[in-house]
């Protein structure tokens, strides 16, 4: 349960990306800091990508990259790229906040459907993505390396 007040903040700037990389790292592991600046700023600018941080206090507690999209498979939707809380924080209900808000976004911007994608080996996300945000597994997803 949370108590404290939150705030949700879309990251716009270089420096705010920066601010984020501790806990981005986190999840994107094998990325540095400039790989990781070079994509978020390509994503912006050419794919609509947002990357948004859930601060408690002012301390970034969780992120969340997503990026509206359409396909003939899912017509308008929101695809979820990224969604991770920092290990200091974890099972206090902040990755629910930040998709509640993609959640909201999508809704108000009038995409149907959010969809993301989870390795293989996150069985706990998945636990939390089915049962506690009620998402269904509906494929797998596939990936070669050219």
């Amino acid at each position: 349960m949370i108590n404290e007040p939150l705030i949700i903040k879309e990251l716009r700037t270089v420096d705010e990306w920066k601010t984020a990389f501790p806990v981005m790292k986190q999840l994107r592991t094998k990325l540095d800091i400039n790989v990781y600046l070079e994509l978020v700023s390509d994503s912006v600018q050419k794919q609509g990508y947002r990357l948004i941080a859930l601060y408690n206090q002012k301390e970034i507690v969780a992120l969340c990259g997503f990026m509206p999209m359409i396909t003939l498979y899912n017509g308008r939707f929101v695809w979820v790229c990224e969604l991770i809380t920092d290990r200091q924080h974890r099972s206090k209900g902040y990755g629910k906040v930040l998709l509640e808000y993609v959640h909201q976004w999508a809704i108000d911007n009038d995409y149907p459907i959010v969809s993301l994608s989870s390795g293989l080996q996150r069985i706990d996300a998945h636990r939390f993505y089915e049962e506690k945000m009620e998402y269904e597994k509906v494929s797998y997803v596939y990936l070669k390396r050219l």
